[in-house]
């Protein structure tokens, strides 16, 4: 996780009407495009306007992107973010409560072309913009870490990590706070402080032999380490993190790359998010959004 994520219980700035028209795609013939990509919507605060070029909208969740950040790597991005949303992919999200939290968080994918570039970009936010900071979801990812289909080249596709965050932190922490919330004494978190082999509210200097997650970053606090392990967990179970060399590449952090490792090393984390009341995805994203058409 780069960008920090502030969230706050106000209603969204670019909500819509809630129709069940908002909710239902229809794909044309071209299956990376149920999608348009359009400019930034005039209503959106003048910082988010003059920083960023473009936008698309997926469940009346926005991702806004610079001119720079490749189309089809926006296209991809909102792509995984409806087929997290909508894994059953009949055309409507999944879980409608998370939908309306993430919504009132005004939960906001921004997309940069690369880390550098989204660095003097977060200083023009920071800058004229620091209210906005504080009253919205925001998470960052880099055109240069969108790699779709990227396990089959031994590349991770960080689209599934940052708008998995966002989905979690905006929305299932906030719809189910008592459950997913990422502060300690949650299920979420008794699960954490068990996998890291302890309750840690700073960076210990070494984790104990017994932890399988372990997160040594020093700026990523108790609720962001929270909002990793959940990644960690949700995409190695769908089988994300299984491809070669990536078990040697995430070590240092993460033990469980598979779904049989997982299954086996973490029974707290699998069986809260195989809990079929929570509508969590069981099937990896490919950022090819086909709805169903009704």
């Amino acid at each position: 996780m780069k960008f920090v994520i502030a969230l706050v219980s106000v209603f969204c700035l670019f909500t819509r009407t809630s129709t069940a028209d908002e909710y239902t795609f229809k794909p044309d013939s071209d299956s990376h495009a149920v999608f348009s990509i359009t400019p930034v919507d005039k209503r959106l605060p003048d910082v988010l306007g003059r920083v960023f070029a473009k936008q698309i909208t997926v469940f009346g969740i926005n991702v806004l992107a610079t001119k720079d950040t490749p189309d089809e790597k926006m296209q991809h991005a909102a792509n995984v973010m409806a087929q997290y949303l909508d894994n059953d992919g009949d055309g409507e999200p999944d879980n409608p409560r998370v939908i309306q939290a993430m919504k009132k968080n005004k939960a906001t994918l921004v997309m940069f072309a690369t880390e550098r570039d989204a660095r003097g970009i977060i200083e023009e936010i920071e800058k004229n913009g620091s209210d906005l900071l504080n009253s919205m979801a925001l998470q960052d990812l880099y055109g240069e870490e969108t790699h779709p289909g990227g396990a089959s080249r031994g590349v991770f596709d960080g689209a599934y990590e940052e708008v998995l965050h966002l989905i979690t932190s905006a929305g299932y922490a906030s719809a189910y706070p008592k459950v997913f919330g990422e502060n300690p004494g949650t299920k979420l978190s008794d699960a954490m402080d068990k996998a890291r082999g302890g309750r840690f509210m700073e960076i210990p200097e070494e984790y104990p032999e017994r932890a399988w997650y372990s997160y040594y970053d020093d700026t990523c606090g108790y609720r962001c380490q929270a909002s990793e392990y959940i990644y960690w967990g949700l995409t190695s179970l769908l089988g994300a993190q299984d491809y070669p060399g990536r078990a040697d590449e995430i070590a240092d952090e993460w033990r469980l790359n598979t779904p049989k490792k997982f299954k086996k090393g973490d029974q707290m984390l699998y069986t809260l998010l195989t809990d079929k009341q929570y509508n969590l995805p069981t099937r990896l994203p490919d950022g090819k959004y086909r709805p169903q058409q009704k």
